[in-house]
């Protein structure tokens, strides 16, 4: 959840999750995990749109053209972030339509639980075929990042397609990061719909184009998932001093954590005079730009989540559900 230019990139949202154990006497994972019990995700978030308006959040988890969701299951933990592709907008298509309405489907399933938590892939192929099957098209691009936590195992399984990603973050140090998938500059892989006259000119990729990687995770964990607005506007060593920040597990320290990234993101994408990540791979492709977004703004979400003690996290979970 998840941007930079004028390319119709947008600086994008960005969903941080981080661990927490909880009781599995109280009915919430699967079975097994063992005497520490299993994990779950806690999420406080903070966005920008592009009009200016901080926090103005569009219909559903919607910043702009970016999308993101969270859902449970008692199973897994899922958080996703897709990033719509602006350059419909010149063809009269709202870019926010197919990212948002992909991103909804997406939590549906999982709240259904329709989805197996080793096959994030499966989430978003089974997604994107609701969206082909649609009466009425749904047009439109969107890249897609989606992060399933096991409870019982205590493994994060990733896809991730297109430029937005994740982070996971242990002791102050990015010990887990996804890779960009780039057809060529600022052209990342990308799920589509095309009226029929367009198929086969509109670049569009298959969800099993997807990255996916599995590993173990451990309490305490952060995990950052985001659309390509925040990495293209703040490298991994800012991100990391702002995370760094944070001392206490409550909250209200989340989320002053999750506004501090959200906050310095924005003001990055307006200095025209920044070097930011997405400039210095510009400058590497023969073009000269500062400021990714210096001259058509920007919008952007931040979600993160730590891990706090059982007794904690159900209390959390119980004030905020």
């Amino acid at each position: 959840m998840f941007s930079v230019l004028s390319y119709g990139r947008l600086v994008a949202r960005a969903v941080l999750g981080g661990l927490s154990q909880t009781d599995p006497r109280a009915g919430g994972g699967g079975g097994g995990g063992g005497s520490s019990g299993d994990y779950g995700l806690v999420t406080a978030g903070c966005g920008f749109g592009k009009d200016f308006r901080k926090g103005l959040l569009k219909k559903g988890a919607c910043y702009g053209d970016d999308a993101c969701f969270v859902a449970r299951h008692r199973s897994a933990d899922v958080l996703g972030v897709a990033d719509g592709v602006g350059g419909w907008r010149d063809y009269g298509v709202d870019p926010s339509q197919f990212s948002g309405t992909l991103m909804r489907t997406c939590e549906r399933l999982v709240k259904e639980g329709r989805f197996v938590p080793s096959n994030p892939v499966g989430i978003l192929t089974t997604s994107y075929c609701e969206l082909l099957q649609n009466k009425v098209p749904l047009l439109g691009s969107s890249t897609a990042c989606i992060v399933v936590l096991d409870r019982s195992s205590h493994r994060l399984h990733t896809a991730n397609l297109g430029d937005s990603g994740f982070l996971v973050v242990r002791g102050g140090e990015v010990v887990h990061r996804s890779d960009e998938q780039q057809h060529y500059f600022n052209t990342p892989f990308q799920l589509s719909i095309a009226p029929p006259e367009a198929e086969g000119v509109v670049l569009s990729d298959s969800p099993d184009a997807a990255d996916s990687t599995s590993f173990d995770v451990q309490l305490g964990d952060i995990i950052l998932t985001a659309t390509d607005g925040l990495f293209d506007n703040m490298p991994d060593y800012m991100i990391l001093q702002e995370l760094k920040k944070l001392k206490n597990s409550n909250y209200e320290s989340i989320q002053r954590t999750a506004r501090s990234i959200a906050e310095q993101a924005h003001e990055l994408a307006y200095d025209p005079n920044y070097m930011s990540p997405f400039a210095q791979f510009a400058c590497d492709n023969g073009l000269n730009v500062r400021g990714k977004h210096s001259l058509e703004g920007s919008e952007f979400w931040v979600k993160m989540c730590r891990c706090v003690s059982s007794q904690q996290g159900r209390r959390v979970a119980a004030h905020f559900s």
